[in-house]
């Protein structure tokens, strides 16, 4: 087979397109004939050889890649032939393994696709909708909400501003660029703003027209965090689910004592709460999808462009979720 691996740490320019043998399916595990594999901002790190929340370093030389959909075309030792040929997606951990044109995982991560769904959709729900699905757990949206979303051209930015909006709230969306300010606006957002204008939350407020914002779902921090939150009345609420201005490992959230929550890691999962939160929140994120509430926006690129992807994604260069098609 065909695949993206990393014999050194450093820039996307380190991931090369190489062929090399198909991996063979352990007990209790299927081997997927990959048709997207999704590409995170986490990858990125892992590729620099920075830990982030992985469990431990990654050995070289690797394979990246953490969300697959393909189709099942081999089974382990003790899987049940009906997963023979399904259409499945499954979020394969920090095993690597994604960015290939076959992958192996354990038949407990699996889940079967919706027909309404295509491969790249699958991918960025079982990882990106997963997330937002956690994060909308810590607010209450209803008619009378007014959601401030940074970065609402990203990956999760669009299926907030999609879930808000379903929900009856107002929604501002922002982003950096015209070309992403349009996109959000046609996703749906009230108002859609470019954060880049220096003199953005007085447009934010004129809009408003005296009303404040009820919540902001921050996965950027910085300065757009800072001003975002100023738009809060009282009793609003700094929902805090990344930095992404402040790098991947560097620096601290923007919060605030009393307004701002983390909600990553432990409080997301605790929130989503029974014997398997992770599945939980996937299956909430495809059903969401499969009912068309949610449609992910996918930006797609031949798995051996691989490095360009990550480059993109690098400078936000991106607009929703980044997938590798073999």
């Amino acid at each position: 087979m065909h695949a993206i691996r990393l014999h050194a740490f450093g820039p996307a320019e380190n991931l090369t397109y190489e062929e090399v043998e198909d991996p063979v399916p352990g007990p209790g595990q299927v081997r997927v004939a990959v048709r997207a594999a999704g590409v995170h901002l986490l990858d990125t790190a892992l590729r620099e050889g920075r830990q982030g929340p992985a469990p431990a370093p990654t050995q070289l030389p690797t394979i990246p890649g953490r969300e697959i959909a393909g189709v099942v075309e081999s089974l382990g030792e003790g899987v049940s032939g009906i997963w023979l040929g399904r259409r499945v997606v499954a979020h394969i951990g920090f095993a690597p393994g994604g960015y290939a044109e076959l992958a192996v995982t354990e038949v407990e991560r699996l889940h079967e696709i919706p027909e309404n769904l295509d491969f790249a959709e699958a991918v960025a729900m079982i990882g990106t909708g997963r997330t937002a699905m956690g994060i909308l757990q810590f607010a209450e949206l209803g008619p009378d909400s007014v959601a401030v979303i940074p970065a609402a051209a990203g990956g999760i930015g669009t299926l907030l501003v999609q879930y808000a909006k379903n929900a009856g709230a107002t929604v501002i969306g922002l982003a950096g660029g015209p070309e992403k300010v349009a996109r959000v606006q046609a996703n749906g957002a009230d108002l859609a703003v470019d954060y880049k204008e220096p003199d953005w939350p007085e447009k934010v407020r004129a809009w408003l027209g005296g009303r404040t914002a009820t919540v902001v779902f921050d996965g950027v921090g910085g300065d757009a965090a800072r001003h975002a939150v100023s738009l809060l009345g009282p009793g609003g609420k700094h929902v805090v689910f990344g930095w992404s201005a402040e790098g991947i490992q560097g620096g601290e959230p923007y919060v605030v004592e009393g307004v701002s929550e983390q909600v990553l890691g432990p409080a997301m999962m605790q929130k989503a709460g029974g014997p398997n939160p992770v599945r939980t929140l996937e299956l909430r994120a495809l059903t969401e999808a499969a009912a068309g509430h949610l449609k992910p926006t996918v930006q797609r690129y031949p798995l051996p462009q691989a490095p360009k992807a990550h480059h993109a994604l690098e400078t936000r260069g991106t607009v929703g979720k980044v997938v590798l098609e073999p």
